[in-house]
């Protein structure tokens, strides 16, 4: 297959673009994301993404998979630049990168746009701050089988290139809505889903709670935890026991714990 263009130069201005792009120096229109790694990429087009951009190095490929996939992504439309590897690791944020970049359309769903089954499971993340974390949410949240995922009064967004990478793609797999507090609260009382809270002031231990039907569970910050309007809009308070020095977990490590509790009792 013979690649559109090729780049060999690190002061080429495609180049410069996209590093700007992964470092969000920079944006486009429409707006990209920058997604990097043979997984990652793979993940966003099995679940429908076509790139606009895709940047390869051979040299770099750590399996056999990658030539299909940059067939794939030229057989969808996409852009393709063979790189050098010098020109490659420029790109990525990686230290030891695999060879495979991709630009693609940014991740915007709406509330209404959520089509829950009955019963639904919810999680929603209210001012993550970490991308790492909420990237790890987002891989967790599809391990358990989280029908929807709230992203409320972000901080850290979810079309950041580290979320995609802590996320290994789920990003792409899962419904995420950005959103802010009272819109969720008003779409989840709505469906009349209850509010599971995890606060570490709960009197309930996580495992004694009743997480067999409709239920959105709830986390914040480590540093701050659950506004006082969640925790009050709340039918259910939980805490997860500490027998150690440390107060708290995680918010990742919270949620990955609730949202597998909610999976096995549900299974």
């Amino acid at each position: 297959m013979t690649p559109e263009k090729k780049l060999s130069s690190l002061q080429n201005e495609r180049v410069k673009r996209a590093v700007r792009l992964r470092t969000g120096r920079s944006r486009k229109d429409p707006p990209l994301l920058f997604v990097e790694g043979f997984r990652q990429v793979r993940r966003a087009m099995e679940n429908g993404v076509k790139p606009a951009e895709f940047y390869y190095c051979p040299t770099l490929y750590q399996g056999e998979n990658e030539p299909a996939l940059v067939a794939k992504a030229a057989a969808s439309g996409a852009e393709l630049y063979e790189c050098t590897e010098a020109v490659l690791r420029k790109l990525a944020e990686r230290d030891r990168p695999d060879g495979i970049i991709a630009l693609v359309p940014e991740v915007r769903r709406e509330l209404a746009s959520l089509n829950l089954p009955a019963n639904p499971l919810v999680l929603v993340c209210e001012r993550i701050e970490r991308p790492g974390n909420l990237g790890t949410i987002l891989r967790s949240a599809d391990g358990a089988g989280v029908h929807a995922v709230l992203v409320c009064d972000r901080c850290a967004a979810v079309n950041d290139p580290r979320v995609v990478r802590a996320s290994v793609g789920t990003l792409f797999a899962l419904p995420v809505v950005e959103t802010g507090s009272a819109e969720a609260l008003a779409w989840l009382k709505e469906r009349r889903i209850p509010i599971l809270a995890a606060t570490p002031d709960a009197n309930t231990d996580y495992a004694k709670a009743d997480m067999t039907g409709a239920v959105a569970i709830v986390v914040g910050t480590e540093q701050h935890g659950l506004s006082a309007r969640w925790i009050e809009e709340a039918l259910t308070r939980v805490r997860i026991p500490m027998l150690g020095q440390a107060d708290s977990l995680n918010v990742a490590a919270a949620a990955t714990i609730l949202a597998f509790e909610a999976a096995r009792q549900r299974s």
